[in-house]
């Protein structure tokens, strides 16, 4: 059986990752493709338990240092049990959010020593690396006062760190994506919704038929 292919989607607050990753969904499902669409922290049980924890609450609830060992907890199982066995059956999986994350919130912006958020990686994602990952990029302000727009009811704990956090996680998304340019695929944000689907489509049917 043809291995599948794996998508990760990046970025900071609002910046339209979960929006893109339904629609890019539908399209290769209206095409007959077998798609796992996924997020992160959650995508299992024990996931989406982790990420009632971790979303929510004071913005201290949680070190950075313990938010990257409960993200890594999470992602292990989220692997093990979903995204490596969807890929081993041929299908396209897309997750919004995956190890970018952890690299930029608790190591870039939080402070997390890179060689502790490597070993983390190692243990939780092994050799399930993307096949692409889409880096969503926008400025923090407006990222946050599209963030904001969506209402109090919204998981928020992170969006509530600082403007000088959220500066942190925009450097730290352009940063991976200098050093792994064959993986990361920049995305402008600020574009309206159709032409943001419009390059990352393009993103993706170049690295797919590539």
């Amino acid at each position: 059986m043809k291995r599948g292919f794996f998508i990760t989607l990046e970025g900071g607050e609002g910046s339209g990752k979960s929006t893109q990753g339904k629609r890019l969904a539908d399209h290769f499902r209206s095409r007959g493709r077998d798609v796992v669409l996924t997020r992160e922290p959650g995508g299992t049980p024990q996931g989406e338990a982790l990420r009632a924890l971790l979303v929510r609450g004071d913005t201290g609830t949680w070190s950075p240092a313990s938010e990257a060992m409960l993200m890594s907890a999470a992602r292990e199982v989220h692997v093990r049990t979903v995204i490596a066995p969807a890929i081993a059956a041929g299908a396209l999986v897309i997750s919004d959010r995956f190890m970018d994350s952890t690299r930029v919130y608790q190591g870039h912006a939080g402070g997390v020593p890179a060689d502790v958020i490597a070993a983390l990686e190692r243990a939780a994602v092994g050799d399930c690396v993307p096949d692409l990952t889409l880096i969503f990029d926008l400025s923090a302000e407006e990222g946050l006062a599209r963030a904001t727009s969506r209402g109090s009811d919204c998981e928020d704990r992170f969006e509530r760190k600082g403007r000088d956090f959220h500066d942190k996680l925009r450097d730290g998304f352009h940063a991976i994506a200098l050093a792994e340019p064959h993986r990361c695929v920049l995305i402008d944000a600020a574009q309206d919704l159709d032409a943001v689907q419009a390059a990352v489509l393009k993103a993706v049917e170049a690295r797919l038929h590539g």
